[in-house]
Formats: structure tokens, C-alpha cells, sequence
């Protein structure tokens, strides 16, 4: 990383500011997922034993810069305490008086979480006078918040402008990983996209085309390019205006010797309901009227596995099919299983893939799985993340 890290300063003493993202699910107060808490701990860990005096700031959820009950940071204080085994002290806001007197009144090594910055306006419209309050007494800024550094908010970029700013051990796998896999990936070199829509994968297609060995293609944004190829995929998911720019693609990878495009071949479709309605699993060209694809076949999932034994370096981002129903999570959980057991460098991007992984018993196997659904995409289409770039060069 071309950036500075907690490795190439002297905290010790000093009032660090730390951003992570919390932003994570809530359920009668107890942490549904706590991977982002978890990931964050390297770091925290880090700063106590270099004797920092620690205040972590995160957001949570979108309450529009007012203070929303169900958002509170107090949750992830107690959780987070679980993880370090240490305690980890709360405030109950971000910024004014007390919390200034509470940060300074924090002994090296210990720990206070603020409170959810976006109950104030000024987070997200990186208000300088916001930023000024986050950073009243602190000493040094240290941003482990890889899921939100694409936001130019003030608790990312405006307090970068006000104190020493570093980057934090996860911020600097993140973007060490995904910069190892987007610019000179060890090859053969592979992409499995998957998701419901085109749209949202299409800066990265553009961008990964030309680099990419292997590309396999399912989820919704594969219905497009079997419609592009002329098939008739009749009530499935499918963005007619990106015909023209699949056909592009295709065309593009066509024209180069040795590089492999693969969709499915099988589909599982459904007609009616996606929970109770009648399933089956038929060729890609024989979708039958009325019914829409919902999840790769296995015949797909084979052909893509066969296809990635042999890579070196692969990015996996968005499932193959609807995997919110177990029904059509089939061809997701074994394409993950066939992703575990590769013998190349496995990079899986955005909370739906990454539970995909996890509930395939895998995720163990997986060389990095990102913390930052918008910002790892970012980083796959080739954009500059504002968090990173605020941060000091080495």
C-alpha cells in the first residue's frame, strides 16, 4: 500500500481516532453478522498495545442526521467487548462537551465507542465544521473503514485534512488484496460475476474484460446476455437496455484467442411464487413460457468449476441465482464449495456473496473476503476510493 499505516507511527499516549464500519445488523440488541467487528479487532488490538488512548466512531444504517433509538451504537460496545475480552466504554453522541471530557479522560489502551455519526447532517455532507468537532482533542486519524471509504463523508475524508491520517491494518489488506487482483493478478486470472442486475456489475465488466482469462457470468446479469445471444429467456430478470453493451462484450471477448466467457447452459426456473411455486431444472435455450430463471443448474456450476481448476488468481462477486430462498441457493453453495477448494488466491467481494460462502461451510478457505460491498466494487471498476486518497502518502 502506497499509503501510511499504523506501522509508521508512534501512538503511544496519543488520542487516536479510529472509523470502522460498524454498519451491521441489529436484532433485539444482539450483532446478527459480527464479521465487521471481528475484522476490525487486528487493528484495535494494535493501538492498545502500542498505548494509544482509543475513540472508535462508526455509523449505522441511514437515520438522516437525526438520533434514531434503533441505530445506537451501545450493541456493537458490548459485543465488540466479547471479542477483545477487555472493556470498551460508550458515548451517547459523537461530538460536544462530554464526549471530549470522556476522551480525554481515556488511559492508554482503553476503548470508547461514540455514537453513530450519521445522527448528525454534517457526516454525510462532509461538513468541515462536523469534521472540526469529531477531531477536537484527538491526536491522530486512523480510518479501518474499507466499506465506506468510497463516501467523500466527513468522518472519511473531512478529518483526513485535519490530523495525521493513517490507514488501518484491514483498510490496508483490502485495498493490498484487491489492488494484487485488479493490476498485475497472477494468472490465469479469473472473474465470476453474479447479482441481479447488469447495471450494477457493468463498470467492472468493462473494466476486468481485457484483464480477465476466465469470466463466468450467472445470477440475473446472465439473463441479459443469453437474451443478447438470442435466447428466449421469457419472464426472467433481464435489462433490455444493456443488450447492446452485452453484445459488445461478448463480441470483445470473441475476438481474443484464448479467452473464455461461459453462462449457463442449465437453468433452474420457477413459475409463480419463488417460495411455493413449481420448479424445474432445463437447458438455458428451452425456458418454458411463463417462467423465469432463478438459479444456475448443475450442469453450469460444473462447467464453471472445470473452468477455474486450473486459475491462479480469481474474484467472485454477486450469487448466481435468488439466494435468499433455499430453493435457489443450490447452484451459489456448490459453485462456493468448488471456490474453497481452489489452489489460487480467492478474493470474494459484497455481504451477499460472503454470506453465500459462509453458509457453504467455506469461508475458512477464502484467501480475503471484503468487508466493503460498494467500495471493493469501486476498487474491481478501477476508481480511486476518497478514504484511501485523503490518507498520507509514504
Amino acid at each position: 500500500m502506497k499509503k501510511r499505516t499504523i506501522r509508521d507511527i508512534d501512538v503511544a499516549g496519543k488520542r487516536v481516532l479510529l472509523r470502522v464500519d460498524y454498519n451491521v445488523q441489529v436484532d433485539h440488541g444482539a450483532v446478527v453478522d459480527d464479521h465487521r467487528l471481528r475484522e476490525s479487532v487486528p487493528t484495535i488490538q494494535a493501538l492498545r498495545a502500542a498505548g494509544a488512548c482509543t475513540a472508535i466512531c462508526s455509523h449505522r444504517g441511514r437515520p438522516n442526521g437525526v438520533v434514531m433509538e434503533s441505530l445506537r451504537n451501545e450493541p456493537l460496545a458490548r459485543h465488540l467487548s466479547g471479542l477483545l475480552g477487555v472493556p470498551v466504554a460508550t458515548a451517547r453522541d459523537c461530538i460536544g462537551p462530554e464526549v471530549d471530557a470522556a476522551i480525554r479522560a481515556l488511559r492508554p489502551g482503553e476503548l470508547l465507542l461514540l455514537e453513530n455519526v450519521r445522527f448528525h447532517a454534517g457526516e454525510e455532507k462532509n461538513d468541515p465544521g462536523f469534521a472540526r468537532q469529531l477531531t477536537a482533542i484527538a491526536d491522530i486519524y486512523v480510518n479501518d473503514a474499507f466499506g465506506t471509504a468510497h463516501r467523500a463523508h466527513a468522518s472519511i475524508v473531512g478529518v483526513s485534512r485535519l490530523l495525521p491520517a493513517v490507514a488501518g491494518l484491514l483498510l490496508e489488506r483490502e485495498v493490498d488484496y484487491l489492488t494484487r487482483v485488479t493490476v498485475n493478478p497472477e494468472r490465469p486470472f479469473a472473474i465470476v460475476l453474479g447479482g441481479a442486475k447488469m447495471s450494477e456489475k457493468l463498470e467492472i465488466l468493462l473494466h476486468l474484460c481485457g484483464l480477465a482469462d476466465v469470466i463466468c457470468i450467472g445470477g440475473g446479469i446472465a439473463n441479459t446476455f443469453l437474451k443478447a445471444q438470442g435466447m428466449d429467456v421469457q419472464d426472467s430478470l433481464v435489462e433490455d437496455d444493456k443488450l447492446d453493451v452485452a453484445r459488445e462484450i461478448l463480441a470483445r471477448v470473441a475476438a481474443r484467442p484464448g479467452q473464455q466467457l461461459l453462462l449457463p447452459t442449465d437453468v433452474v426456473v420457477s413459475y409463480g411464487s419463488p417460495d411455493s411455486g413449481n420448479v424445474m431444472t432445463v437447458p438455458a435455450t428451452q425456458v418454458p413460457s411463463g417462467w423465469r430463471i432463478l438459479d444456475i443448474g448443475v450442469d453450469t456450476v460444473e462447467a464453471f468449476g472445470r473452468a477455474l481448476r486450473p486459475v491462479r488468481t480469481v474474484v467472485w462477486n454477486g450469487p448466481m441465482g435468488m439466494f435468499e430462498h433455499d430453493r435457489f441457493a443450490q447452484g451459489s453453495l456448490e459453485l462456493a464449495r468448488i471456490f474453497g477448494w481452489l489452489r489460487a488466491t480467492t478474493v470474494v467481494g459484497g455481504g451477499e456473496t460472503a454470506a453465500v460462502v459462509a453458509r457453504a461451510g467455506v469461508a475458512d478457505r477464502i484467501s480475503h473476503i471484503s468487508t466493503g460491498g460498494g467500495a471493493s466494487l469501486a476498487m474491481l471498476e478501477g476508481k480511486p476510493l476518497p478514504g484511501v486518497e485523503a490518507l498520507l502518502d509514504r
